[in-house]
């Protein structure tokens, strides 16, 4: 399997017209009011993705980036497993789950720095943080491949990119994701069903697996499910 490469060492020009590119990307708006309000109203989702969710902030330490947030869905268990050494940062680009994620870490006295900006543009510099989380996220980002690169960038040569994602099936159940995808994508906010991110994850070659593991949560065609940790090499 190919491992996709990171940037070579860029030039002060060239880091500026990448850091352009980062910035033409993120001013796509993300706004989905609608499914921001029907998220809200669905705490089965909660109550399934809790086990995992605390996996994802079971000891987590340093400086911690929580990419894609959502409605602040990590916050309660990074709260509750988490150190007491955090220093804790999001970012979300819908303005509706932004506004919910604010008042969510308010709620549970989790102090956030949450940002506007999306997966695929970053705004930090390189070696930024010890971990990275990301929690049903990469099913929406538009550019999945540029998204890891830049969870590659930020993060610090041992540092870890933990993950709970629901990914590609296999035999019919495959075949039935491709068929829905494009009736699911448009009334799911973008949501992809059939996308492989675990294969893309552990392809990057920033990255050693430490531990993958597919669970059974969620239904068809939004499963199977899978949750890991990899190792930022140095």
């Amino acid at each position: 399997m190919s491992r996709r490469r990171l940037p070579a060492d860029r030039t002060d020009d060239a880091r500026g017209d990448a850091q352009s590119a980062r910035a033409d990307d993120a001013d796509v708006e993300v706004d989905n009011p609608w499914f921001a309000r029907l998220y809200s109203k669905v705490p089965l989702m909660e109550r399934l993705f809790a086990p995992h969710r605390a996996y994802l902030a079971r000891e987590l330490s340093g400086r911690v980036l929580d990419v894609g947030a959502g409605d602040g869905g990590m916050f309660e268990p990074v709260r509750e497993h988490g150190g007491d050494d955090l220093e804790y940062h999001a970012v979300e680009p819908d303005p509706n789950m932004r506004e919910r994620a604010i008042e969510r870490a308010r709620g549970v006295g989790m102090p956030v720095d949450i940002r506007d900006a999306r997966a695929e543009a970053l705004p930090y510099p390189e070696d930024s943080f010890d971990v990275v989380l990301s929690s049903v996220v990469f099913c929406t980002v538009q550019d999945p491949e540029r998204a890891v690169d830049e969870v590659a960038r930020v993060l610090k040569p041992g540092g870890e990119f933990r993950f709970f994602e629901h990914v590609r099936a296999d035999g019919w159940r495959e075949r039935g994701q491709d068929l829905c995808n494009p009736v699911w994508k448009r009334v799911a906010a973008g949501c992809n069903v059939n996308r492989p991110t675990v294969e893309r994850f552990v392809s990057h070659e920033a990255f050693d697996p430490i531990d993958l593991e597919r669970v059974r949560v969620g239904a068809f065609p939004a499963s199977p499910f899978v949750r890991g940790r990899l190792h930022r090499r140095r």
